[in-house]
């Protein structure tokens, strides 16, 4: 396997959801294909300021990004910034929330939907801004970029786990049915995506509430899933509770780049 990362990120997926649903990627488990850690939210479990805490693997009090409303370029580097700098090719296909922190704020939708300019962070991006964008169309979004480009590092953004949970609380079946289909799409993409040399870390910013809310402190807001496909790991399940803020570093450790020197030193178990 390459160092070429796909970096999956399901907006709003519970631990919990994540492992009574997800039967593809539980079937790669039992196959000896992937690994599965509970991660441990930073707070506050908002998505603007996680998205972040997993793209440059720093706190909320170091990097400002506090709340929502926080509308700005980071300060920070990201894994676009370090892939740059490690002359890598990077895509994504997003929220509009990732364009304003690493290329341009504020997002305007008529004019920086597509961006291709390798003189930014993200190189390639697609962007979408309605909460209730297609996972489907999501995910062709991002397999445009593998076949036309073949980046280095791939981020993609999901959505609609999280919008089903807001519209109809993480005790409904619409947000179990959602992260069904999502699992069946992760079944429909991800072979092609292996068998081309792509690693692949799967994982969330934060929960869901039974009020179809996040933000606090609980459980439910806080314990999100994490699988990972790679050969540099002993794969199966394990207990250990990993830090958000070690996804960052992870991430480098795949990609064989330099982490920035914001970010915690890898202390990742199982990786050989």
């Amino acid at each position: 396997m390459s160092n070429k990362l796909a970096f999956i990120m399901l907006d709003g997926l519970r631990y919990d959801t994540a492992i009574s649903q997800m039967g593809y990627l539980h079937h790669l488990i039992e196959m000896g294909k992937a690994s599965r850690f509970k991660v441990k939210s930073e707070l506050p479990s908002l998505s603007r300021p996680l998205y972040e805490v997993l793209l440059t693997g720093t706190p909320v009090y170091k990097n400002g990004i506090t709340s929502n409303q926080t509308v700005r370029l980071s300060h920070e580097e990201s894994l676009f910034h370090l892939t740059n700098k490690a002359g890598l090719k990077n895509a994504t296909a997003s929220y509009y929330w990732v364009s304003e922190l690493y290329n341009s704020a504020p997002f305007h939708p008529m004019t920086d939907r597509i961006q291709l300019n390798t003189e930014k962070a993200i190189q390639h991006g697609i962007f979408y801004w309605e909460d209730h964008y297609p996972d489907s169309h999501l995910f062709s979004d991002a397999n445009f970029f593998m076949d036309q480009y073949e980046p280095d590092f791939l981020y993609v953004h999901s959505m609609n786990i999280d919008n089903d949970g807001h519209l109809f609380t993480a005790d409904s079946k619409e947000y179990r049915n959602r992260v069904i289909a999502v699992d069946i799409l992760l079944a429909n993409i991800l072979p092609k995506w292996m068998e081309a040399g792509y690693q692949i870390i799967v994982t969330a910013d934060h929960g869901m509430n039974h009020d179809g809310q996040h933000g606090g402190t609980t459980a439910a807001d806080r314990d999100v899933p994490l699988f990972i496909i790679t050969d540099k790991m002993k794969h199966g399940i394990y207990e250990e509770v990993i830090p958000q803020l070690q996804i960052a570093p992870l991430a480098c450790e795949l990609l064989k780049i330099q982490p920035s020197s914001a970010m915690q030193k890898l202390s990742f178990p199982k990786l050989k």
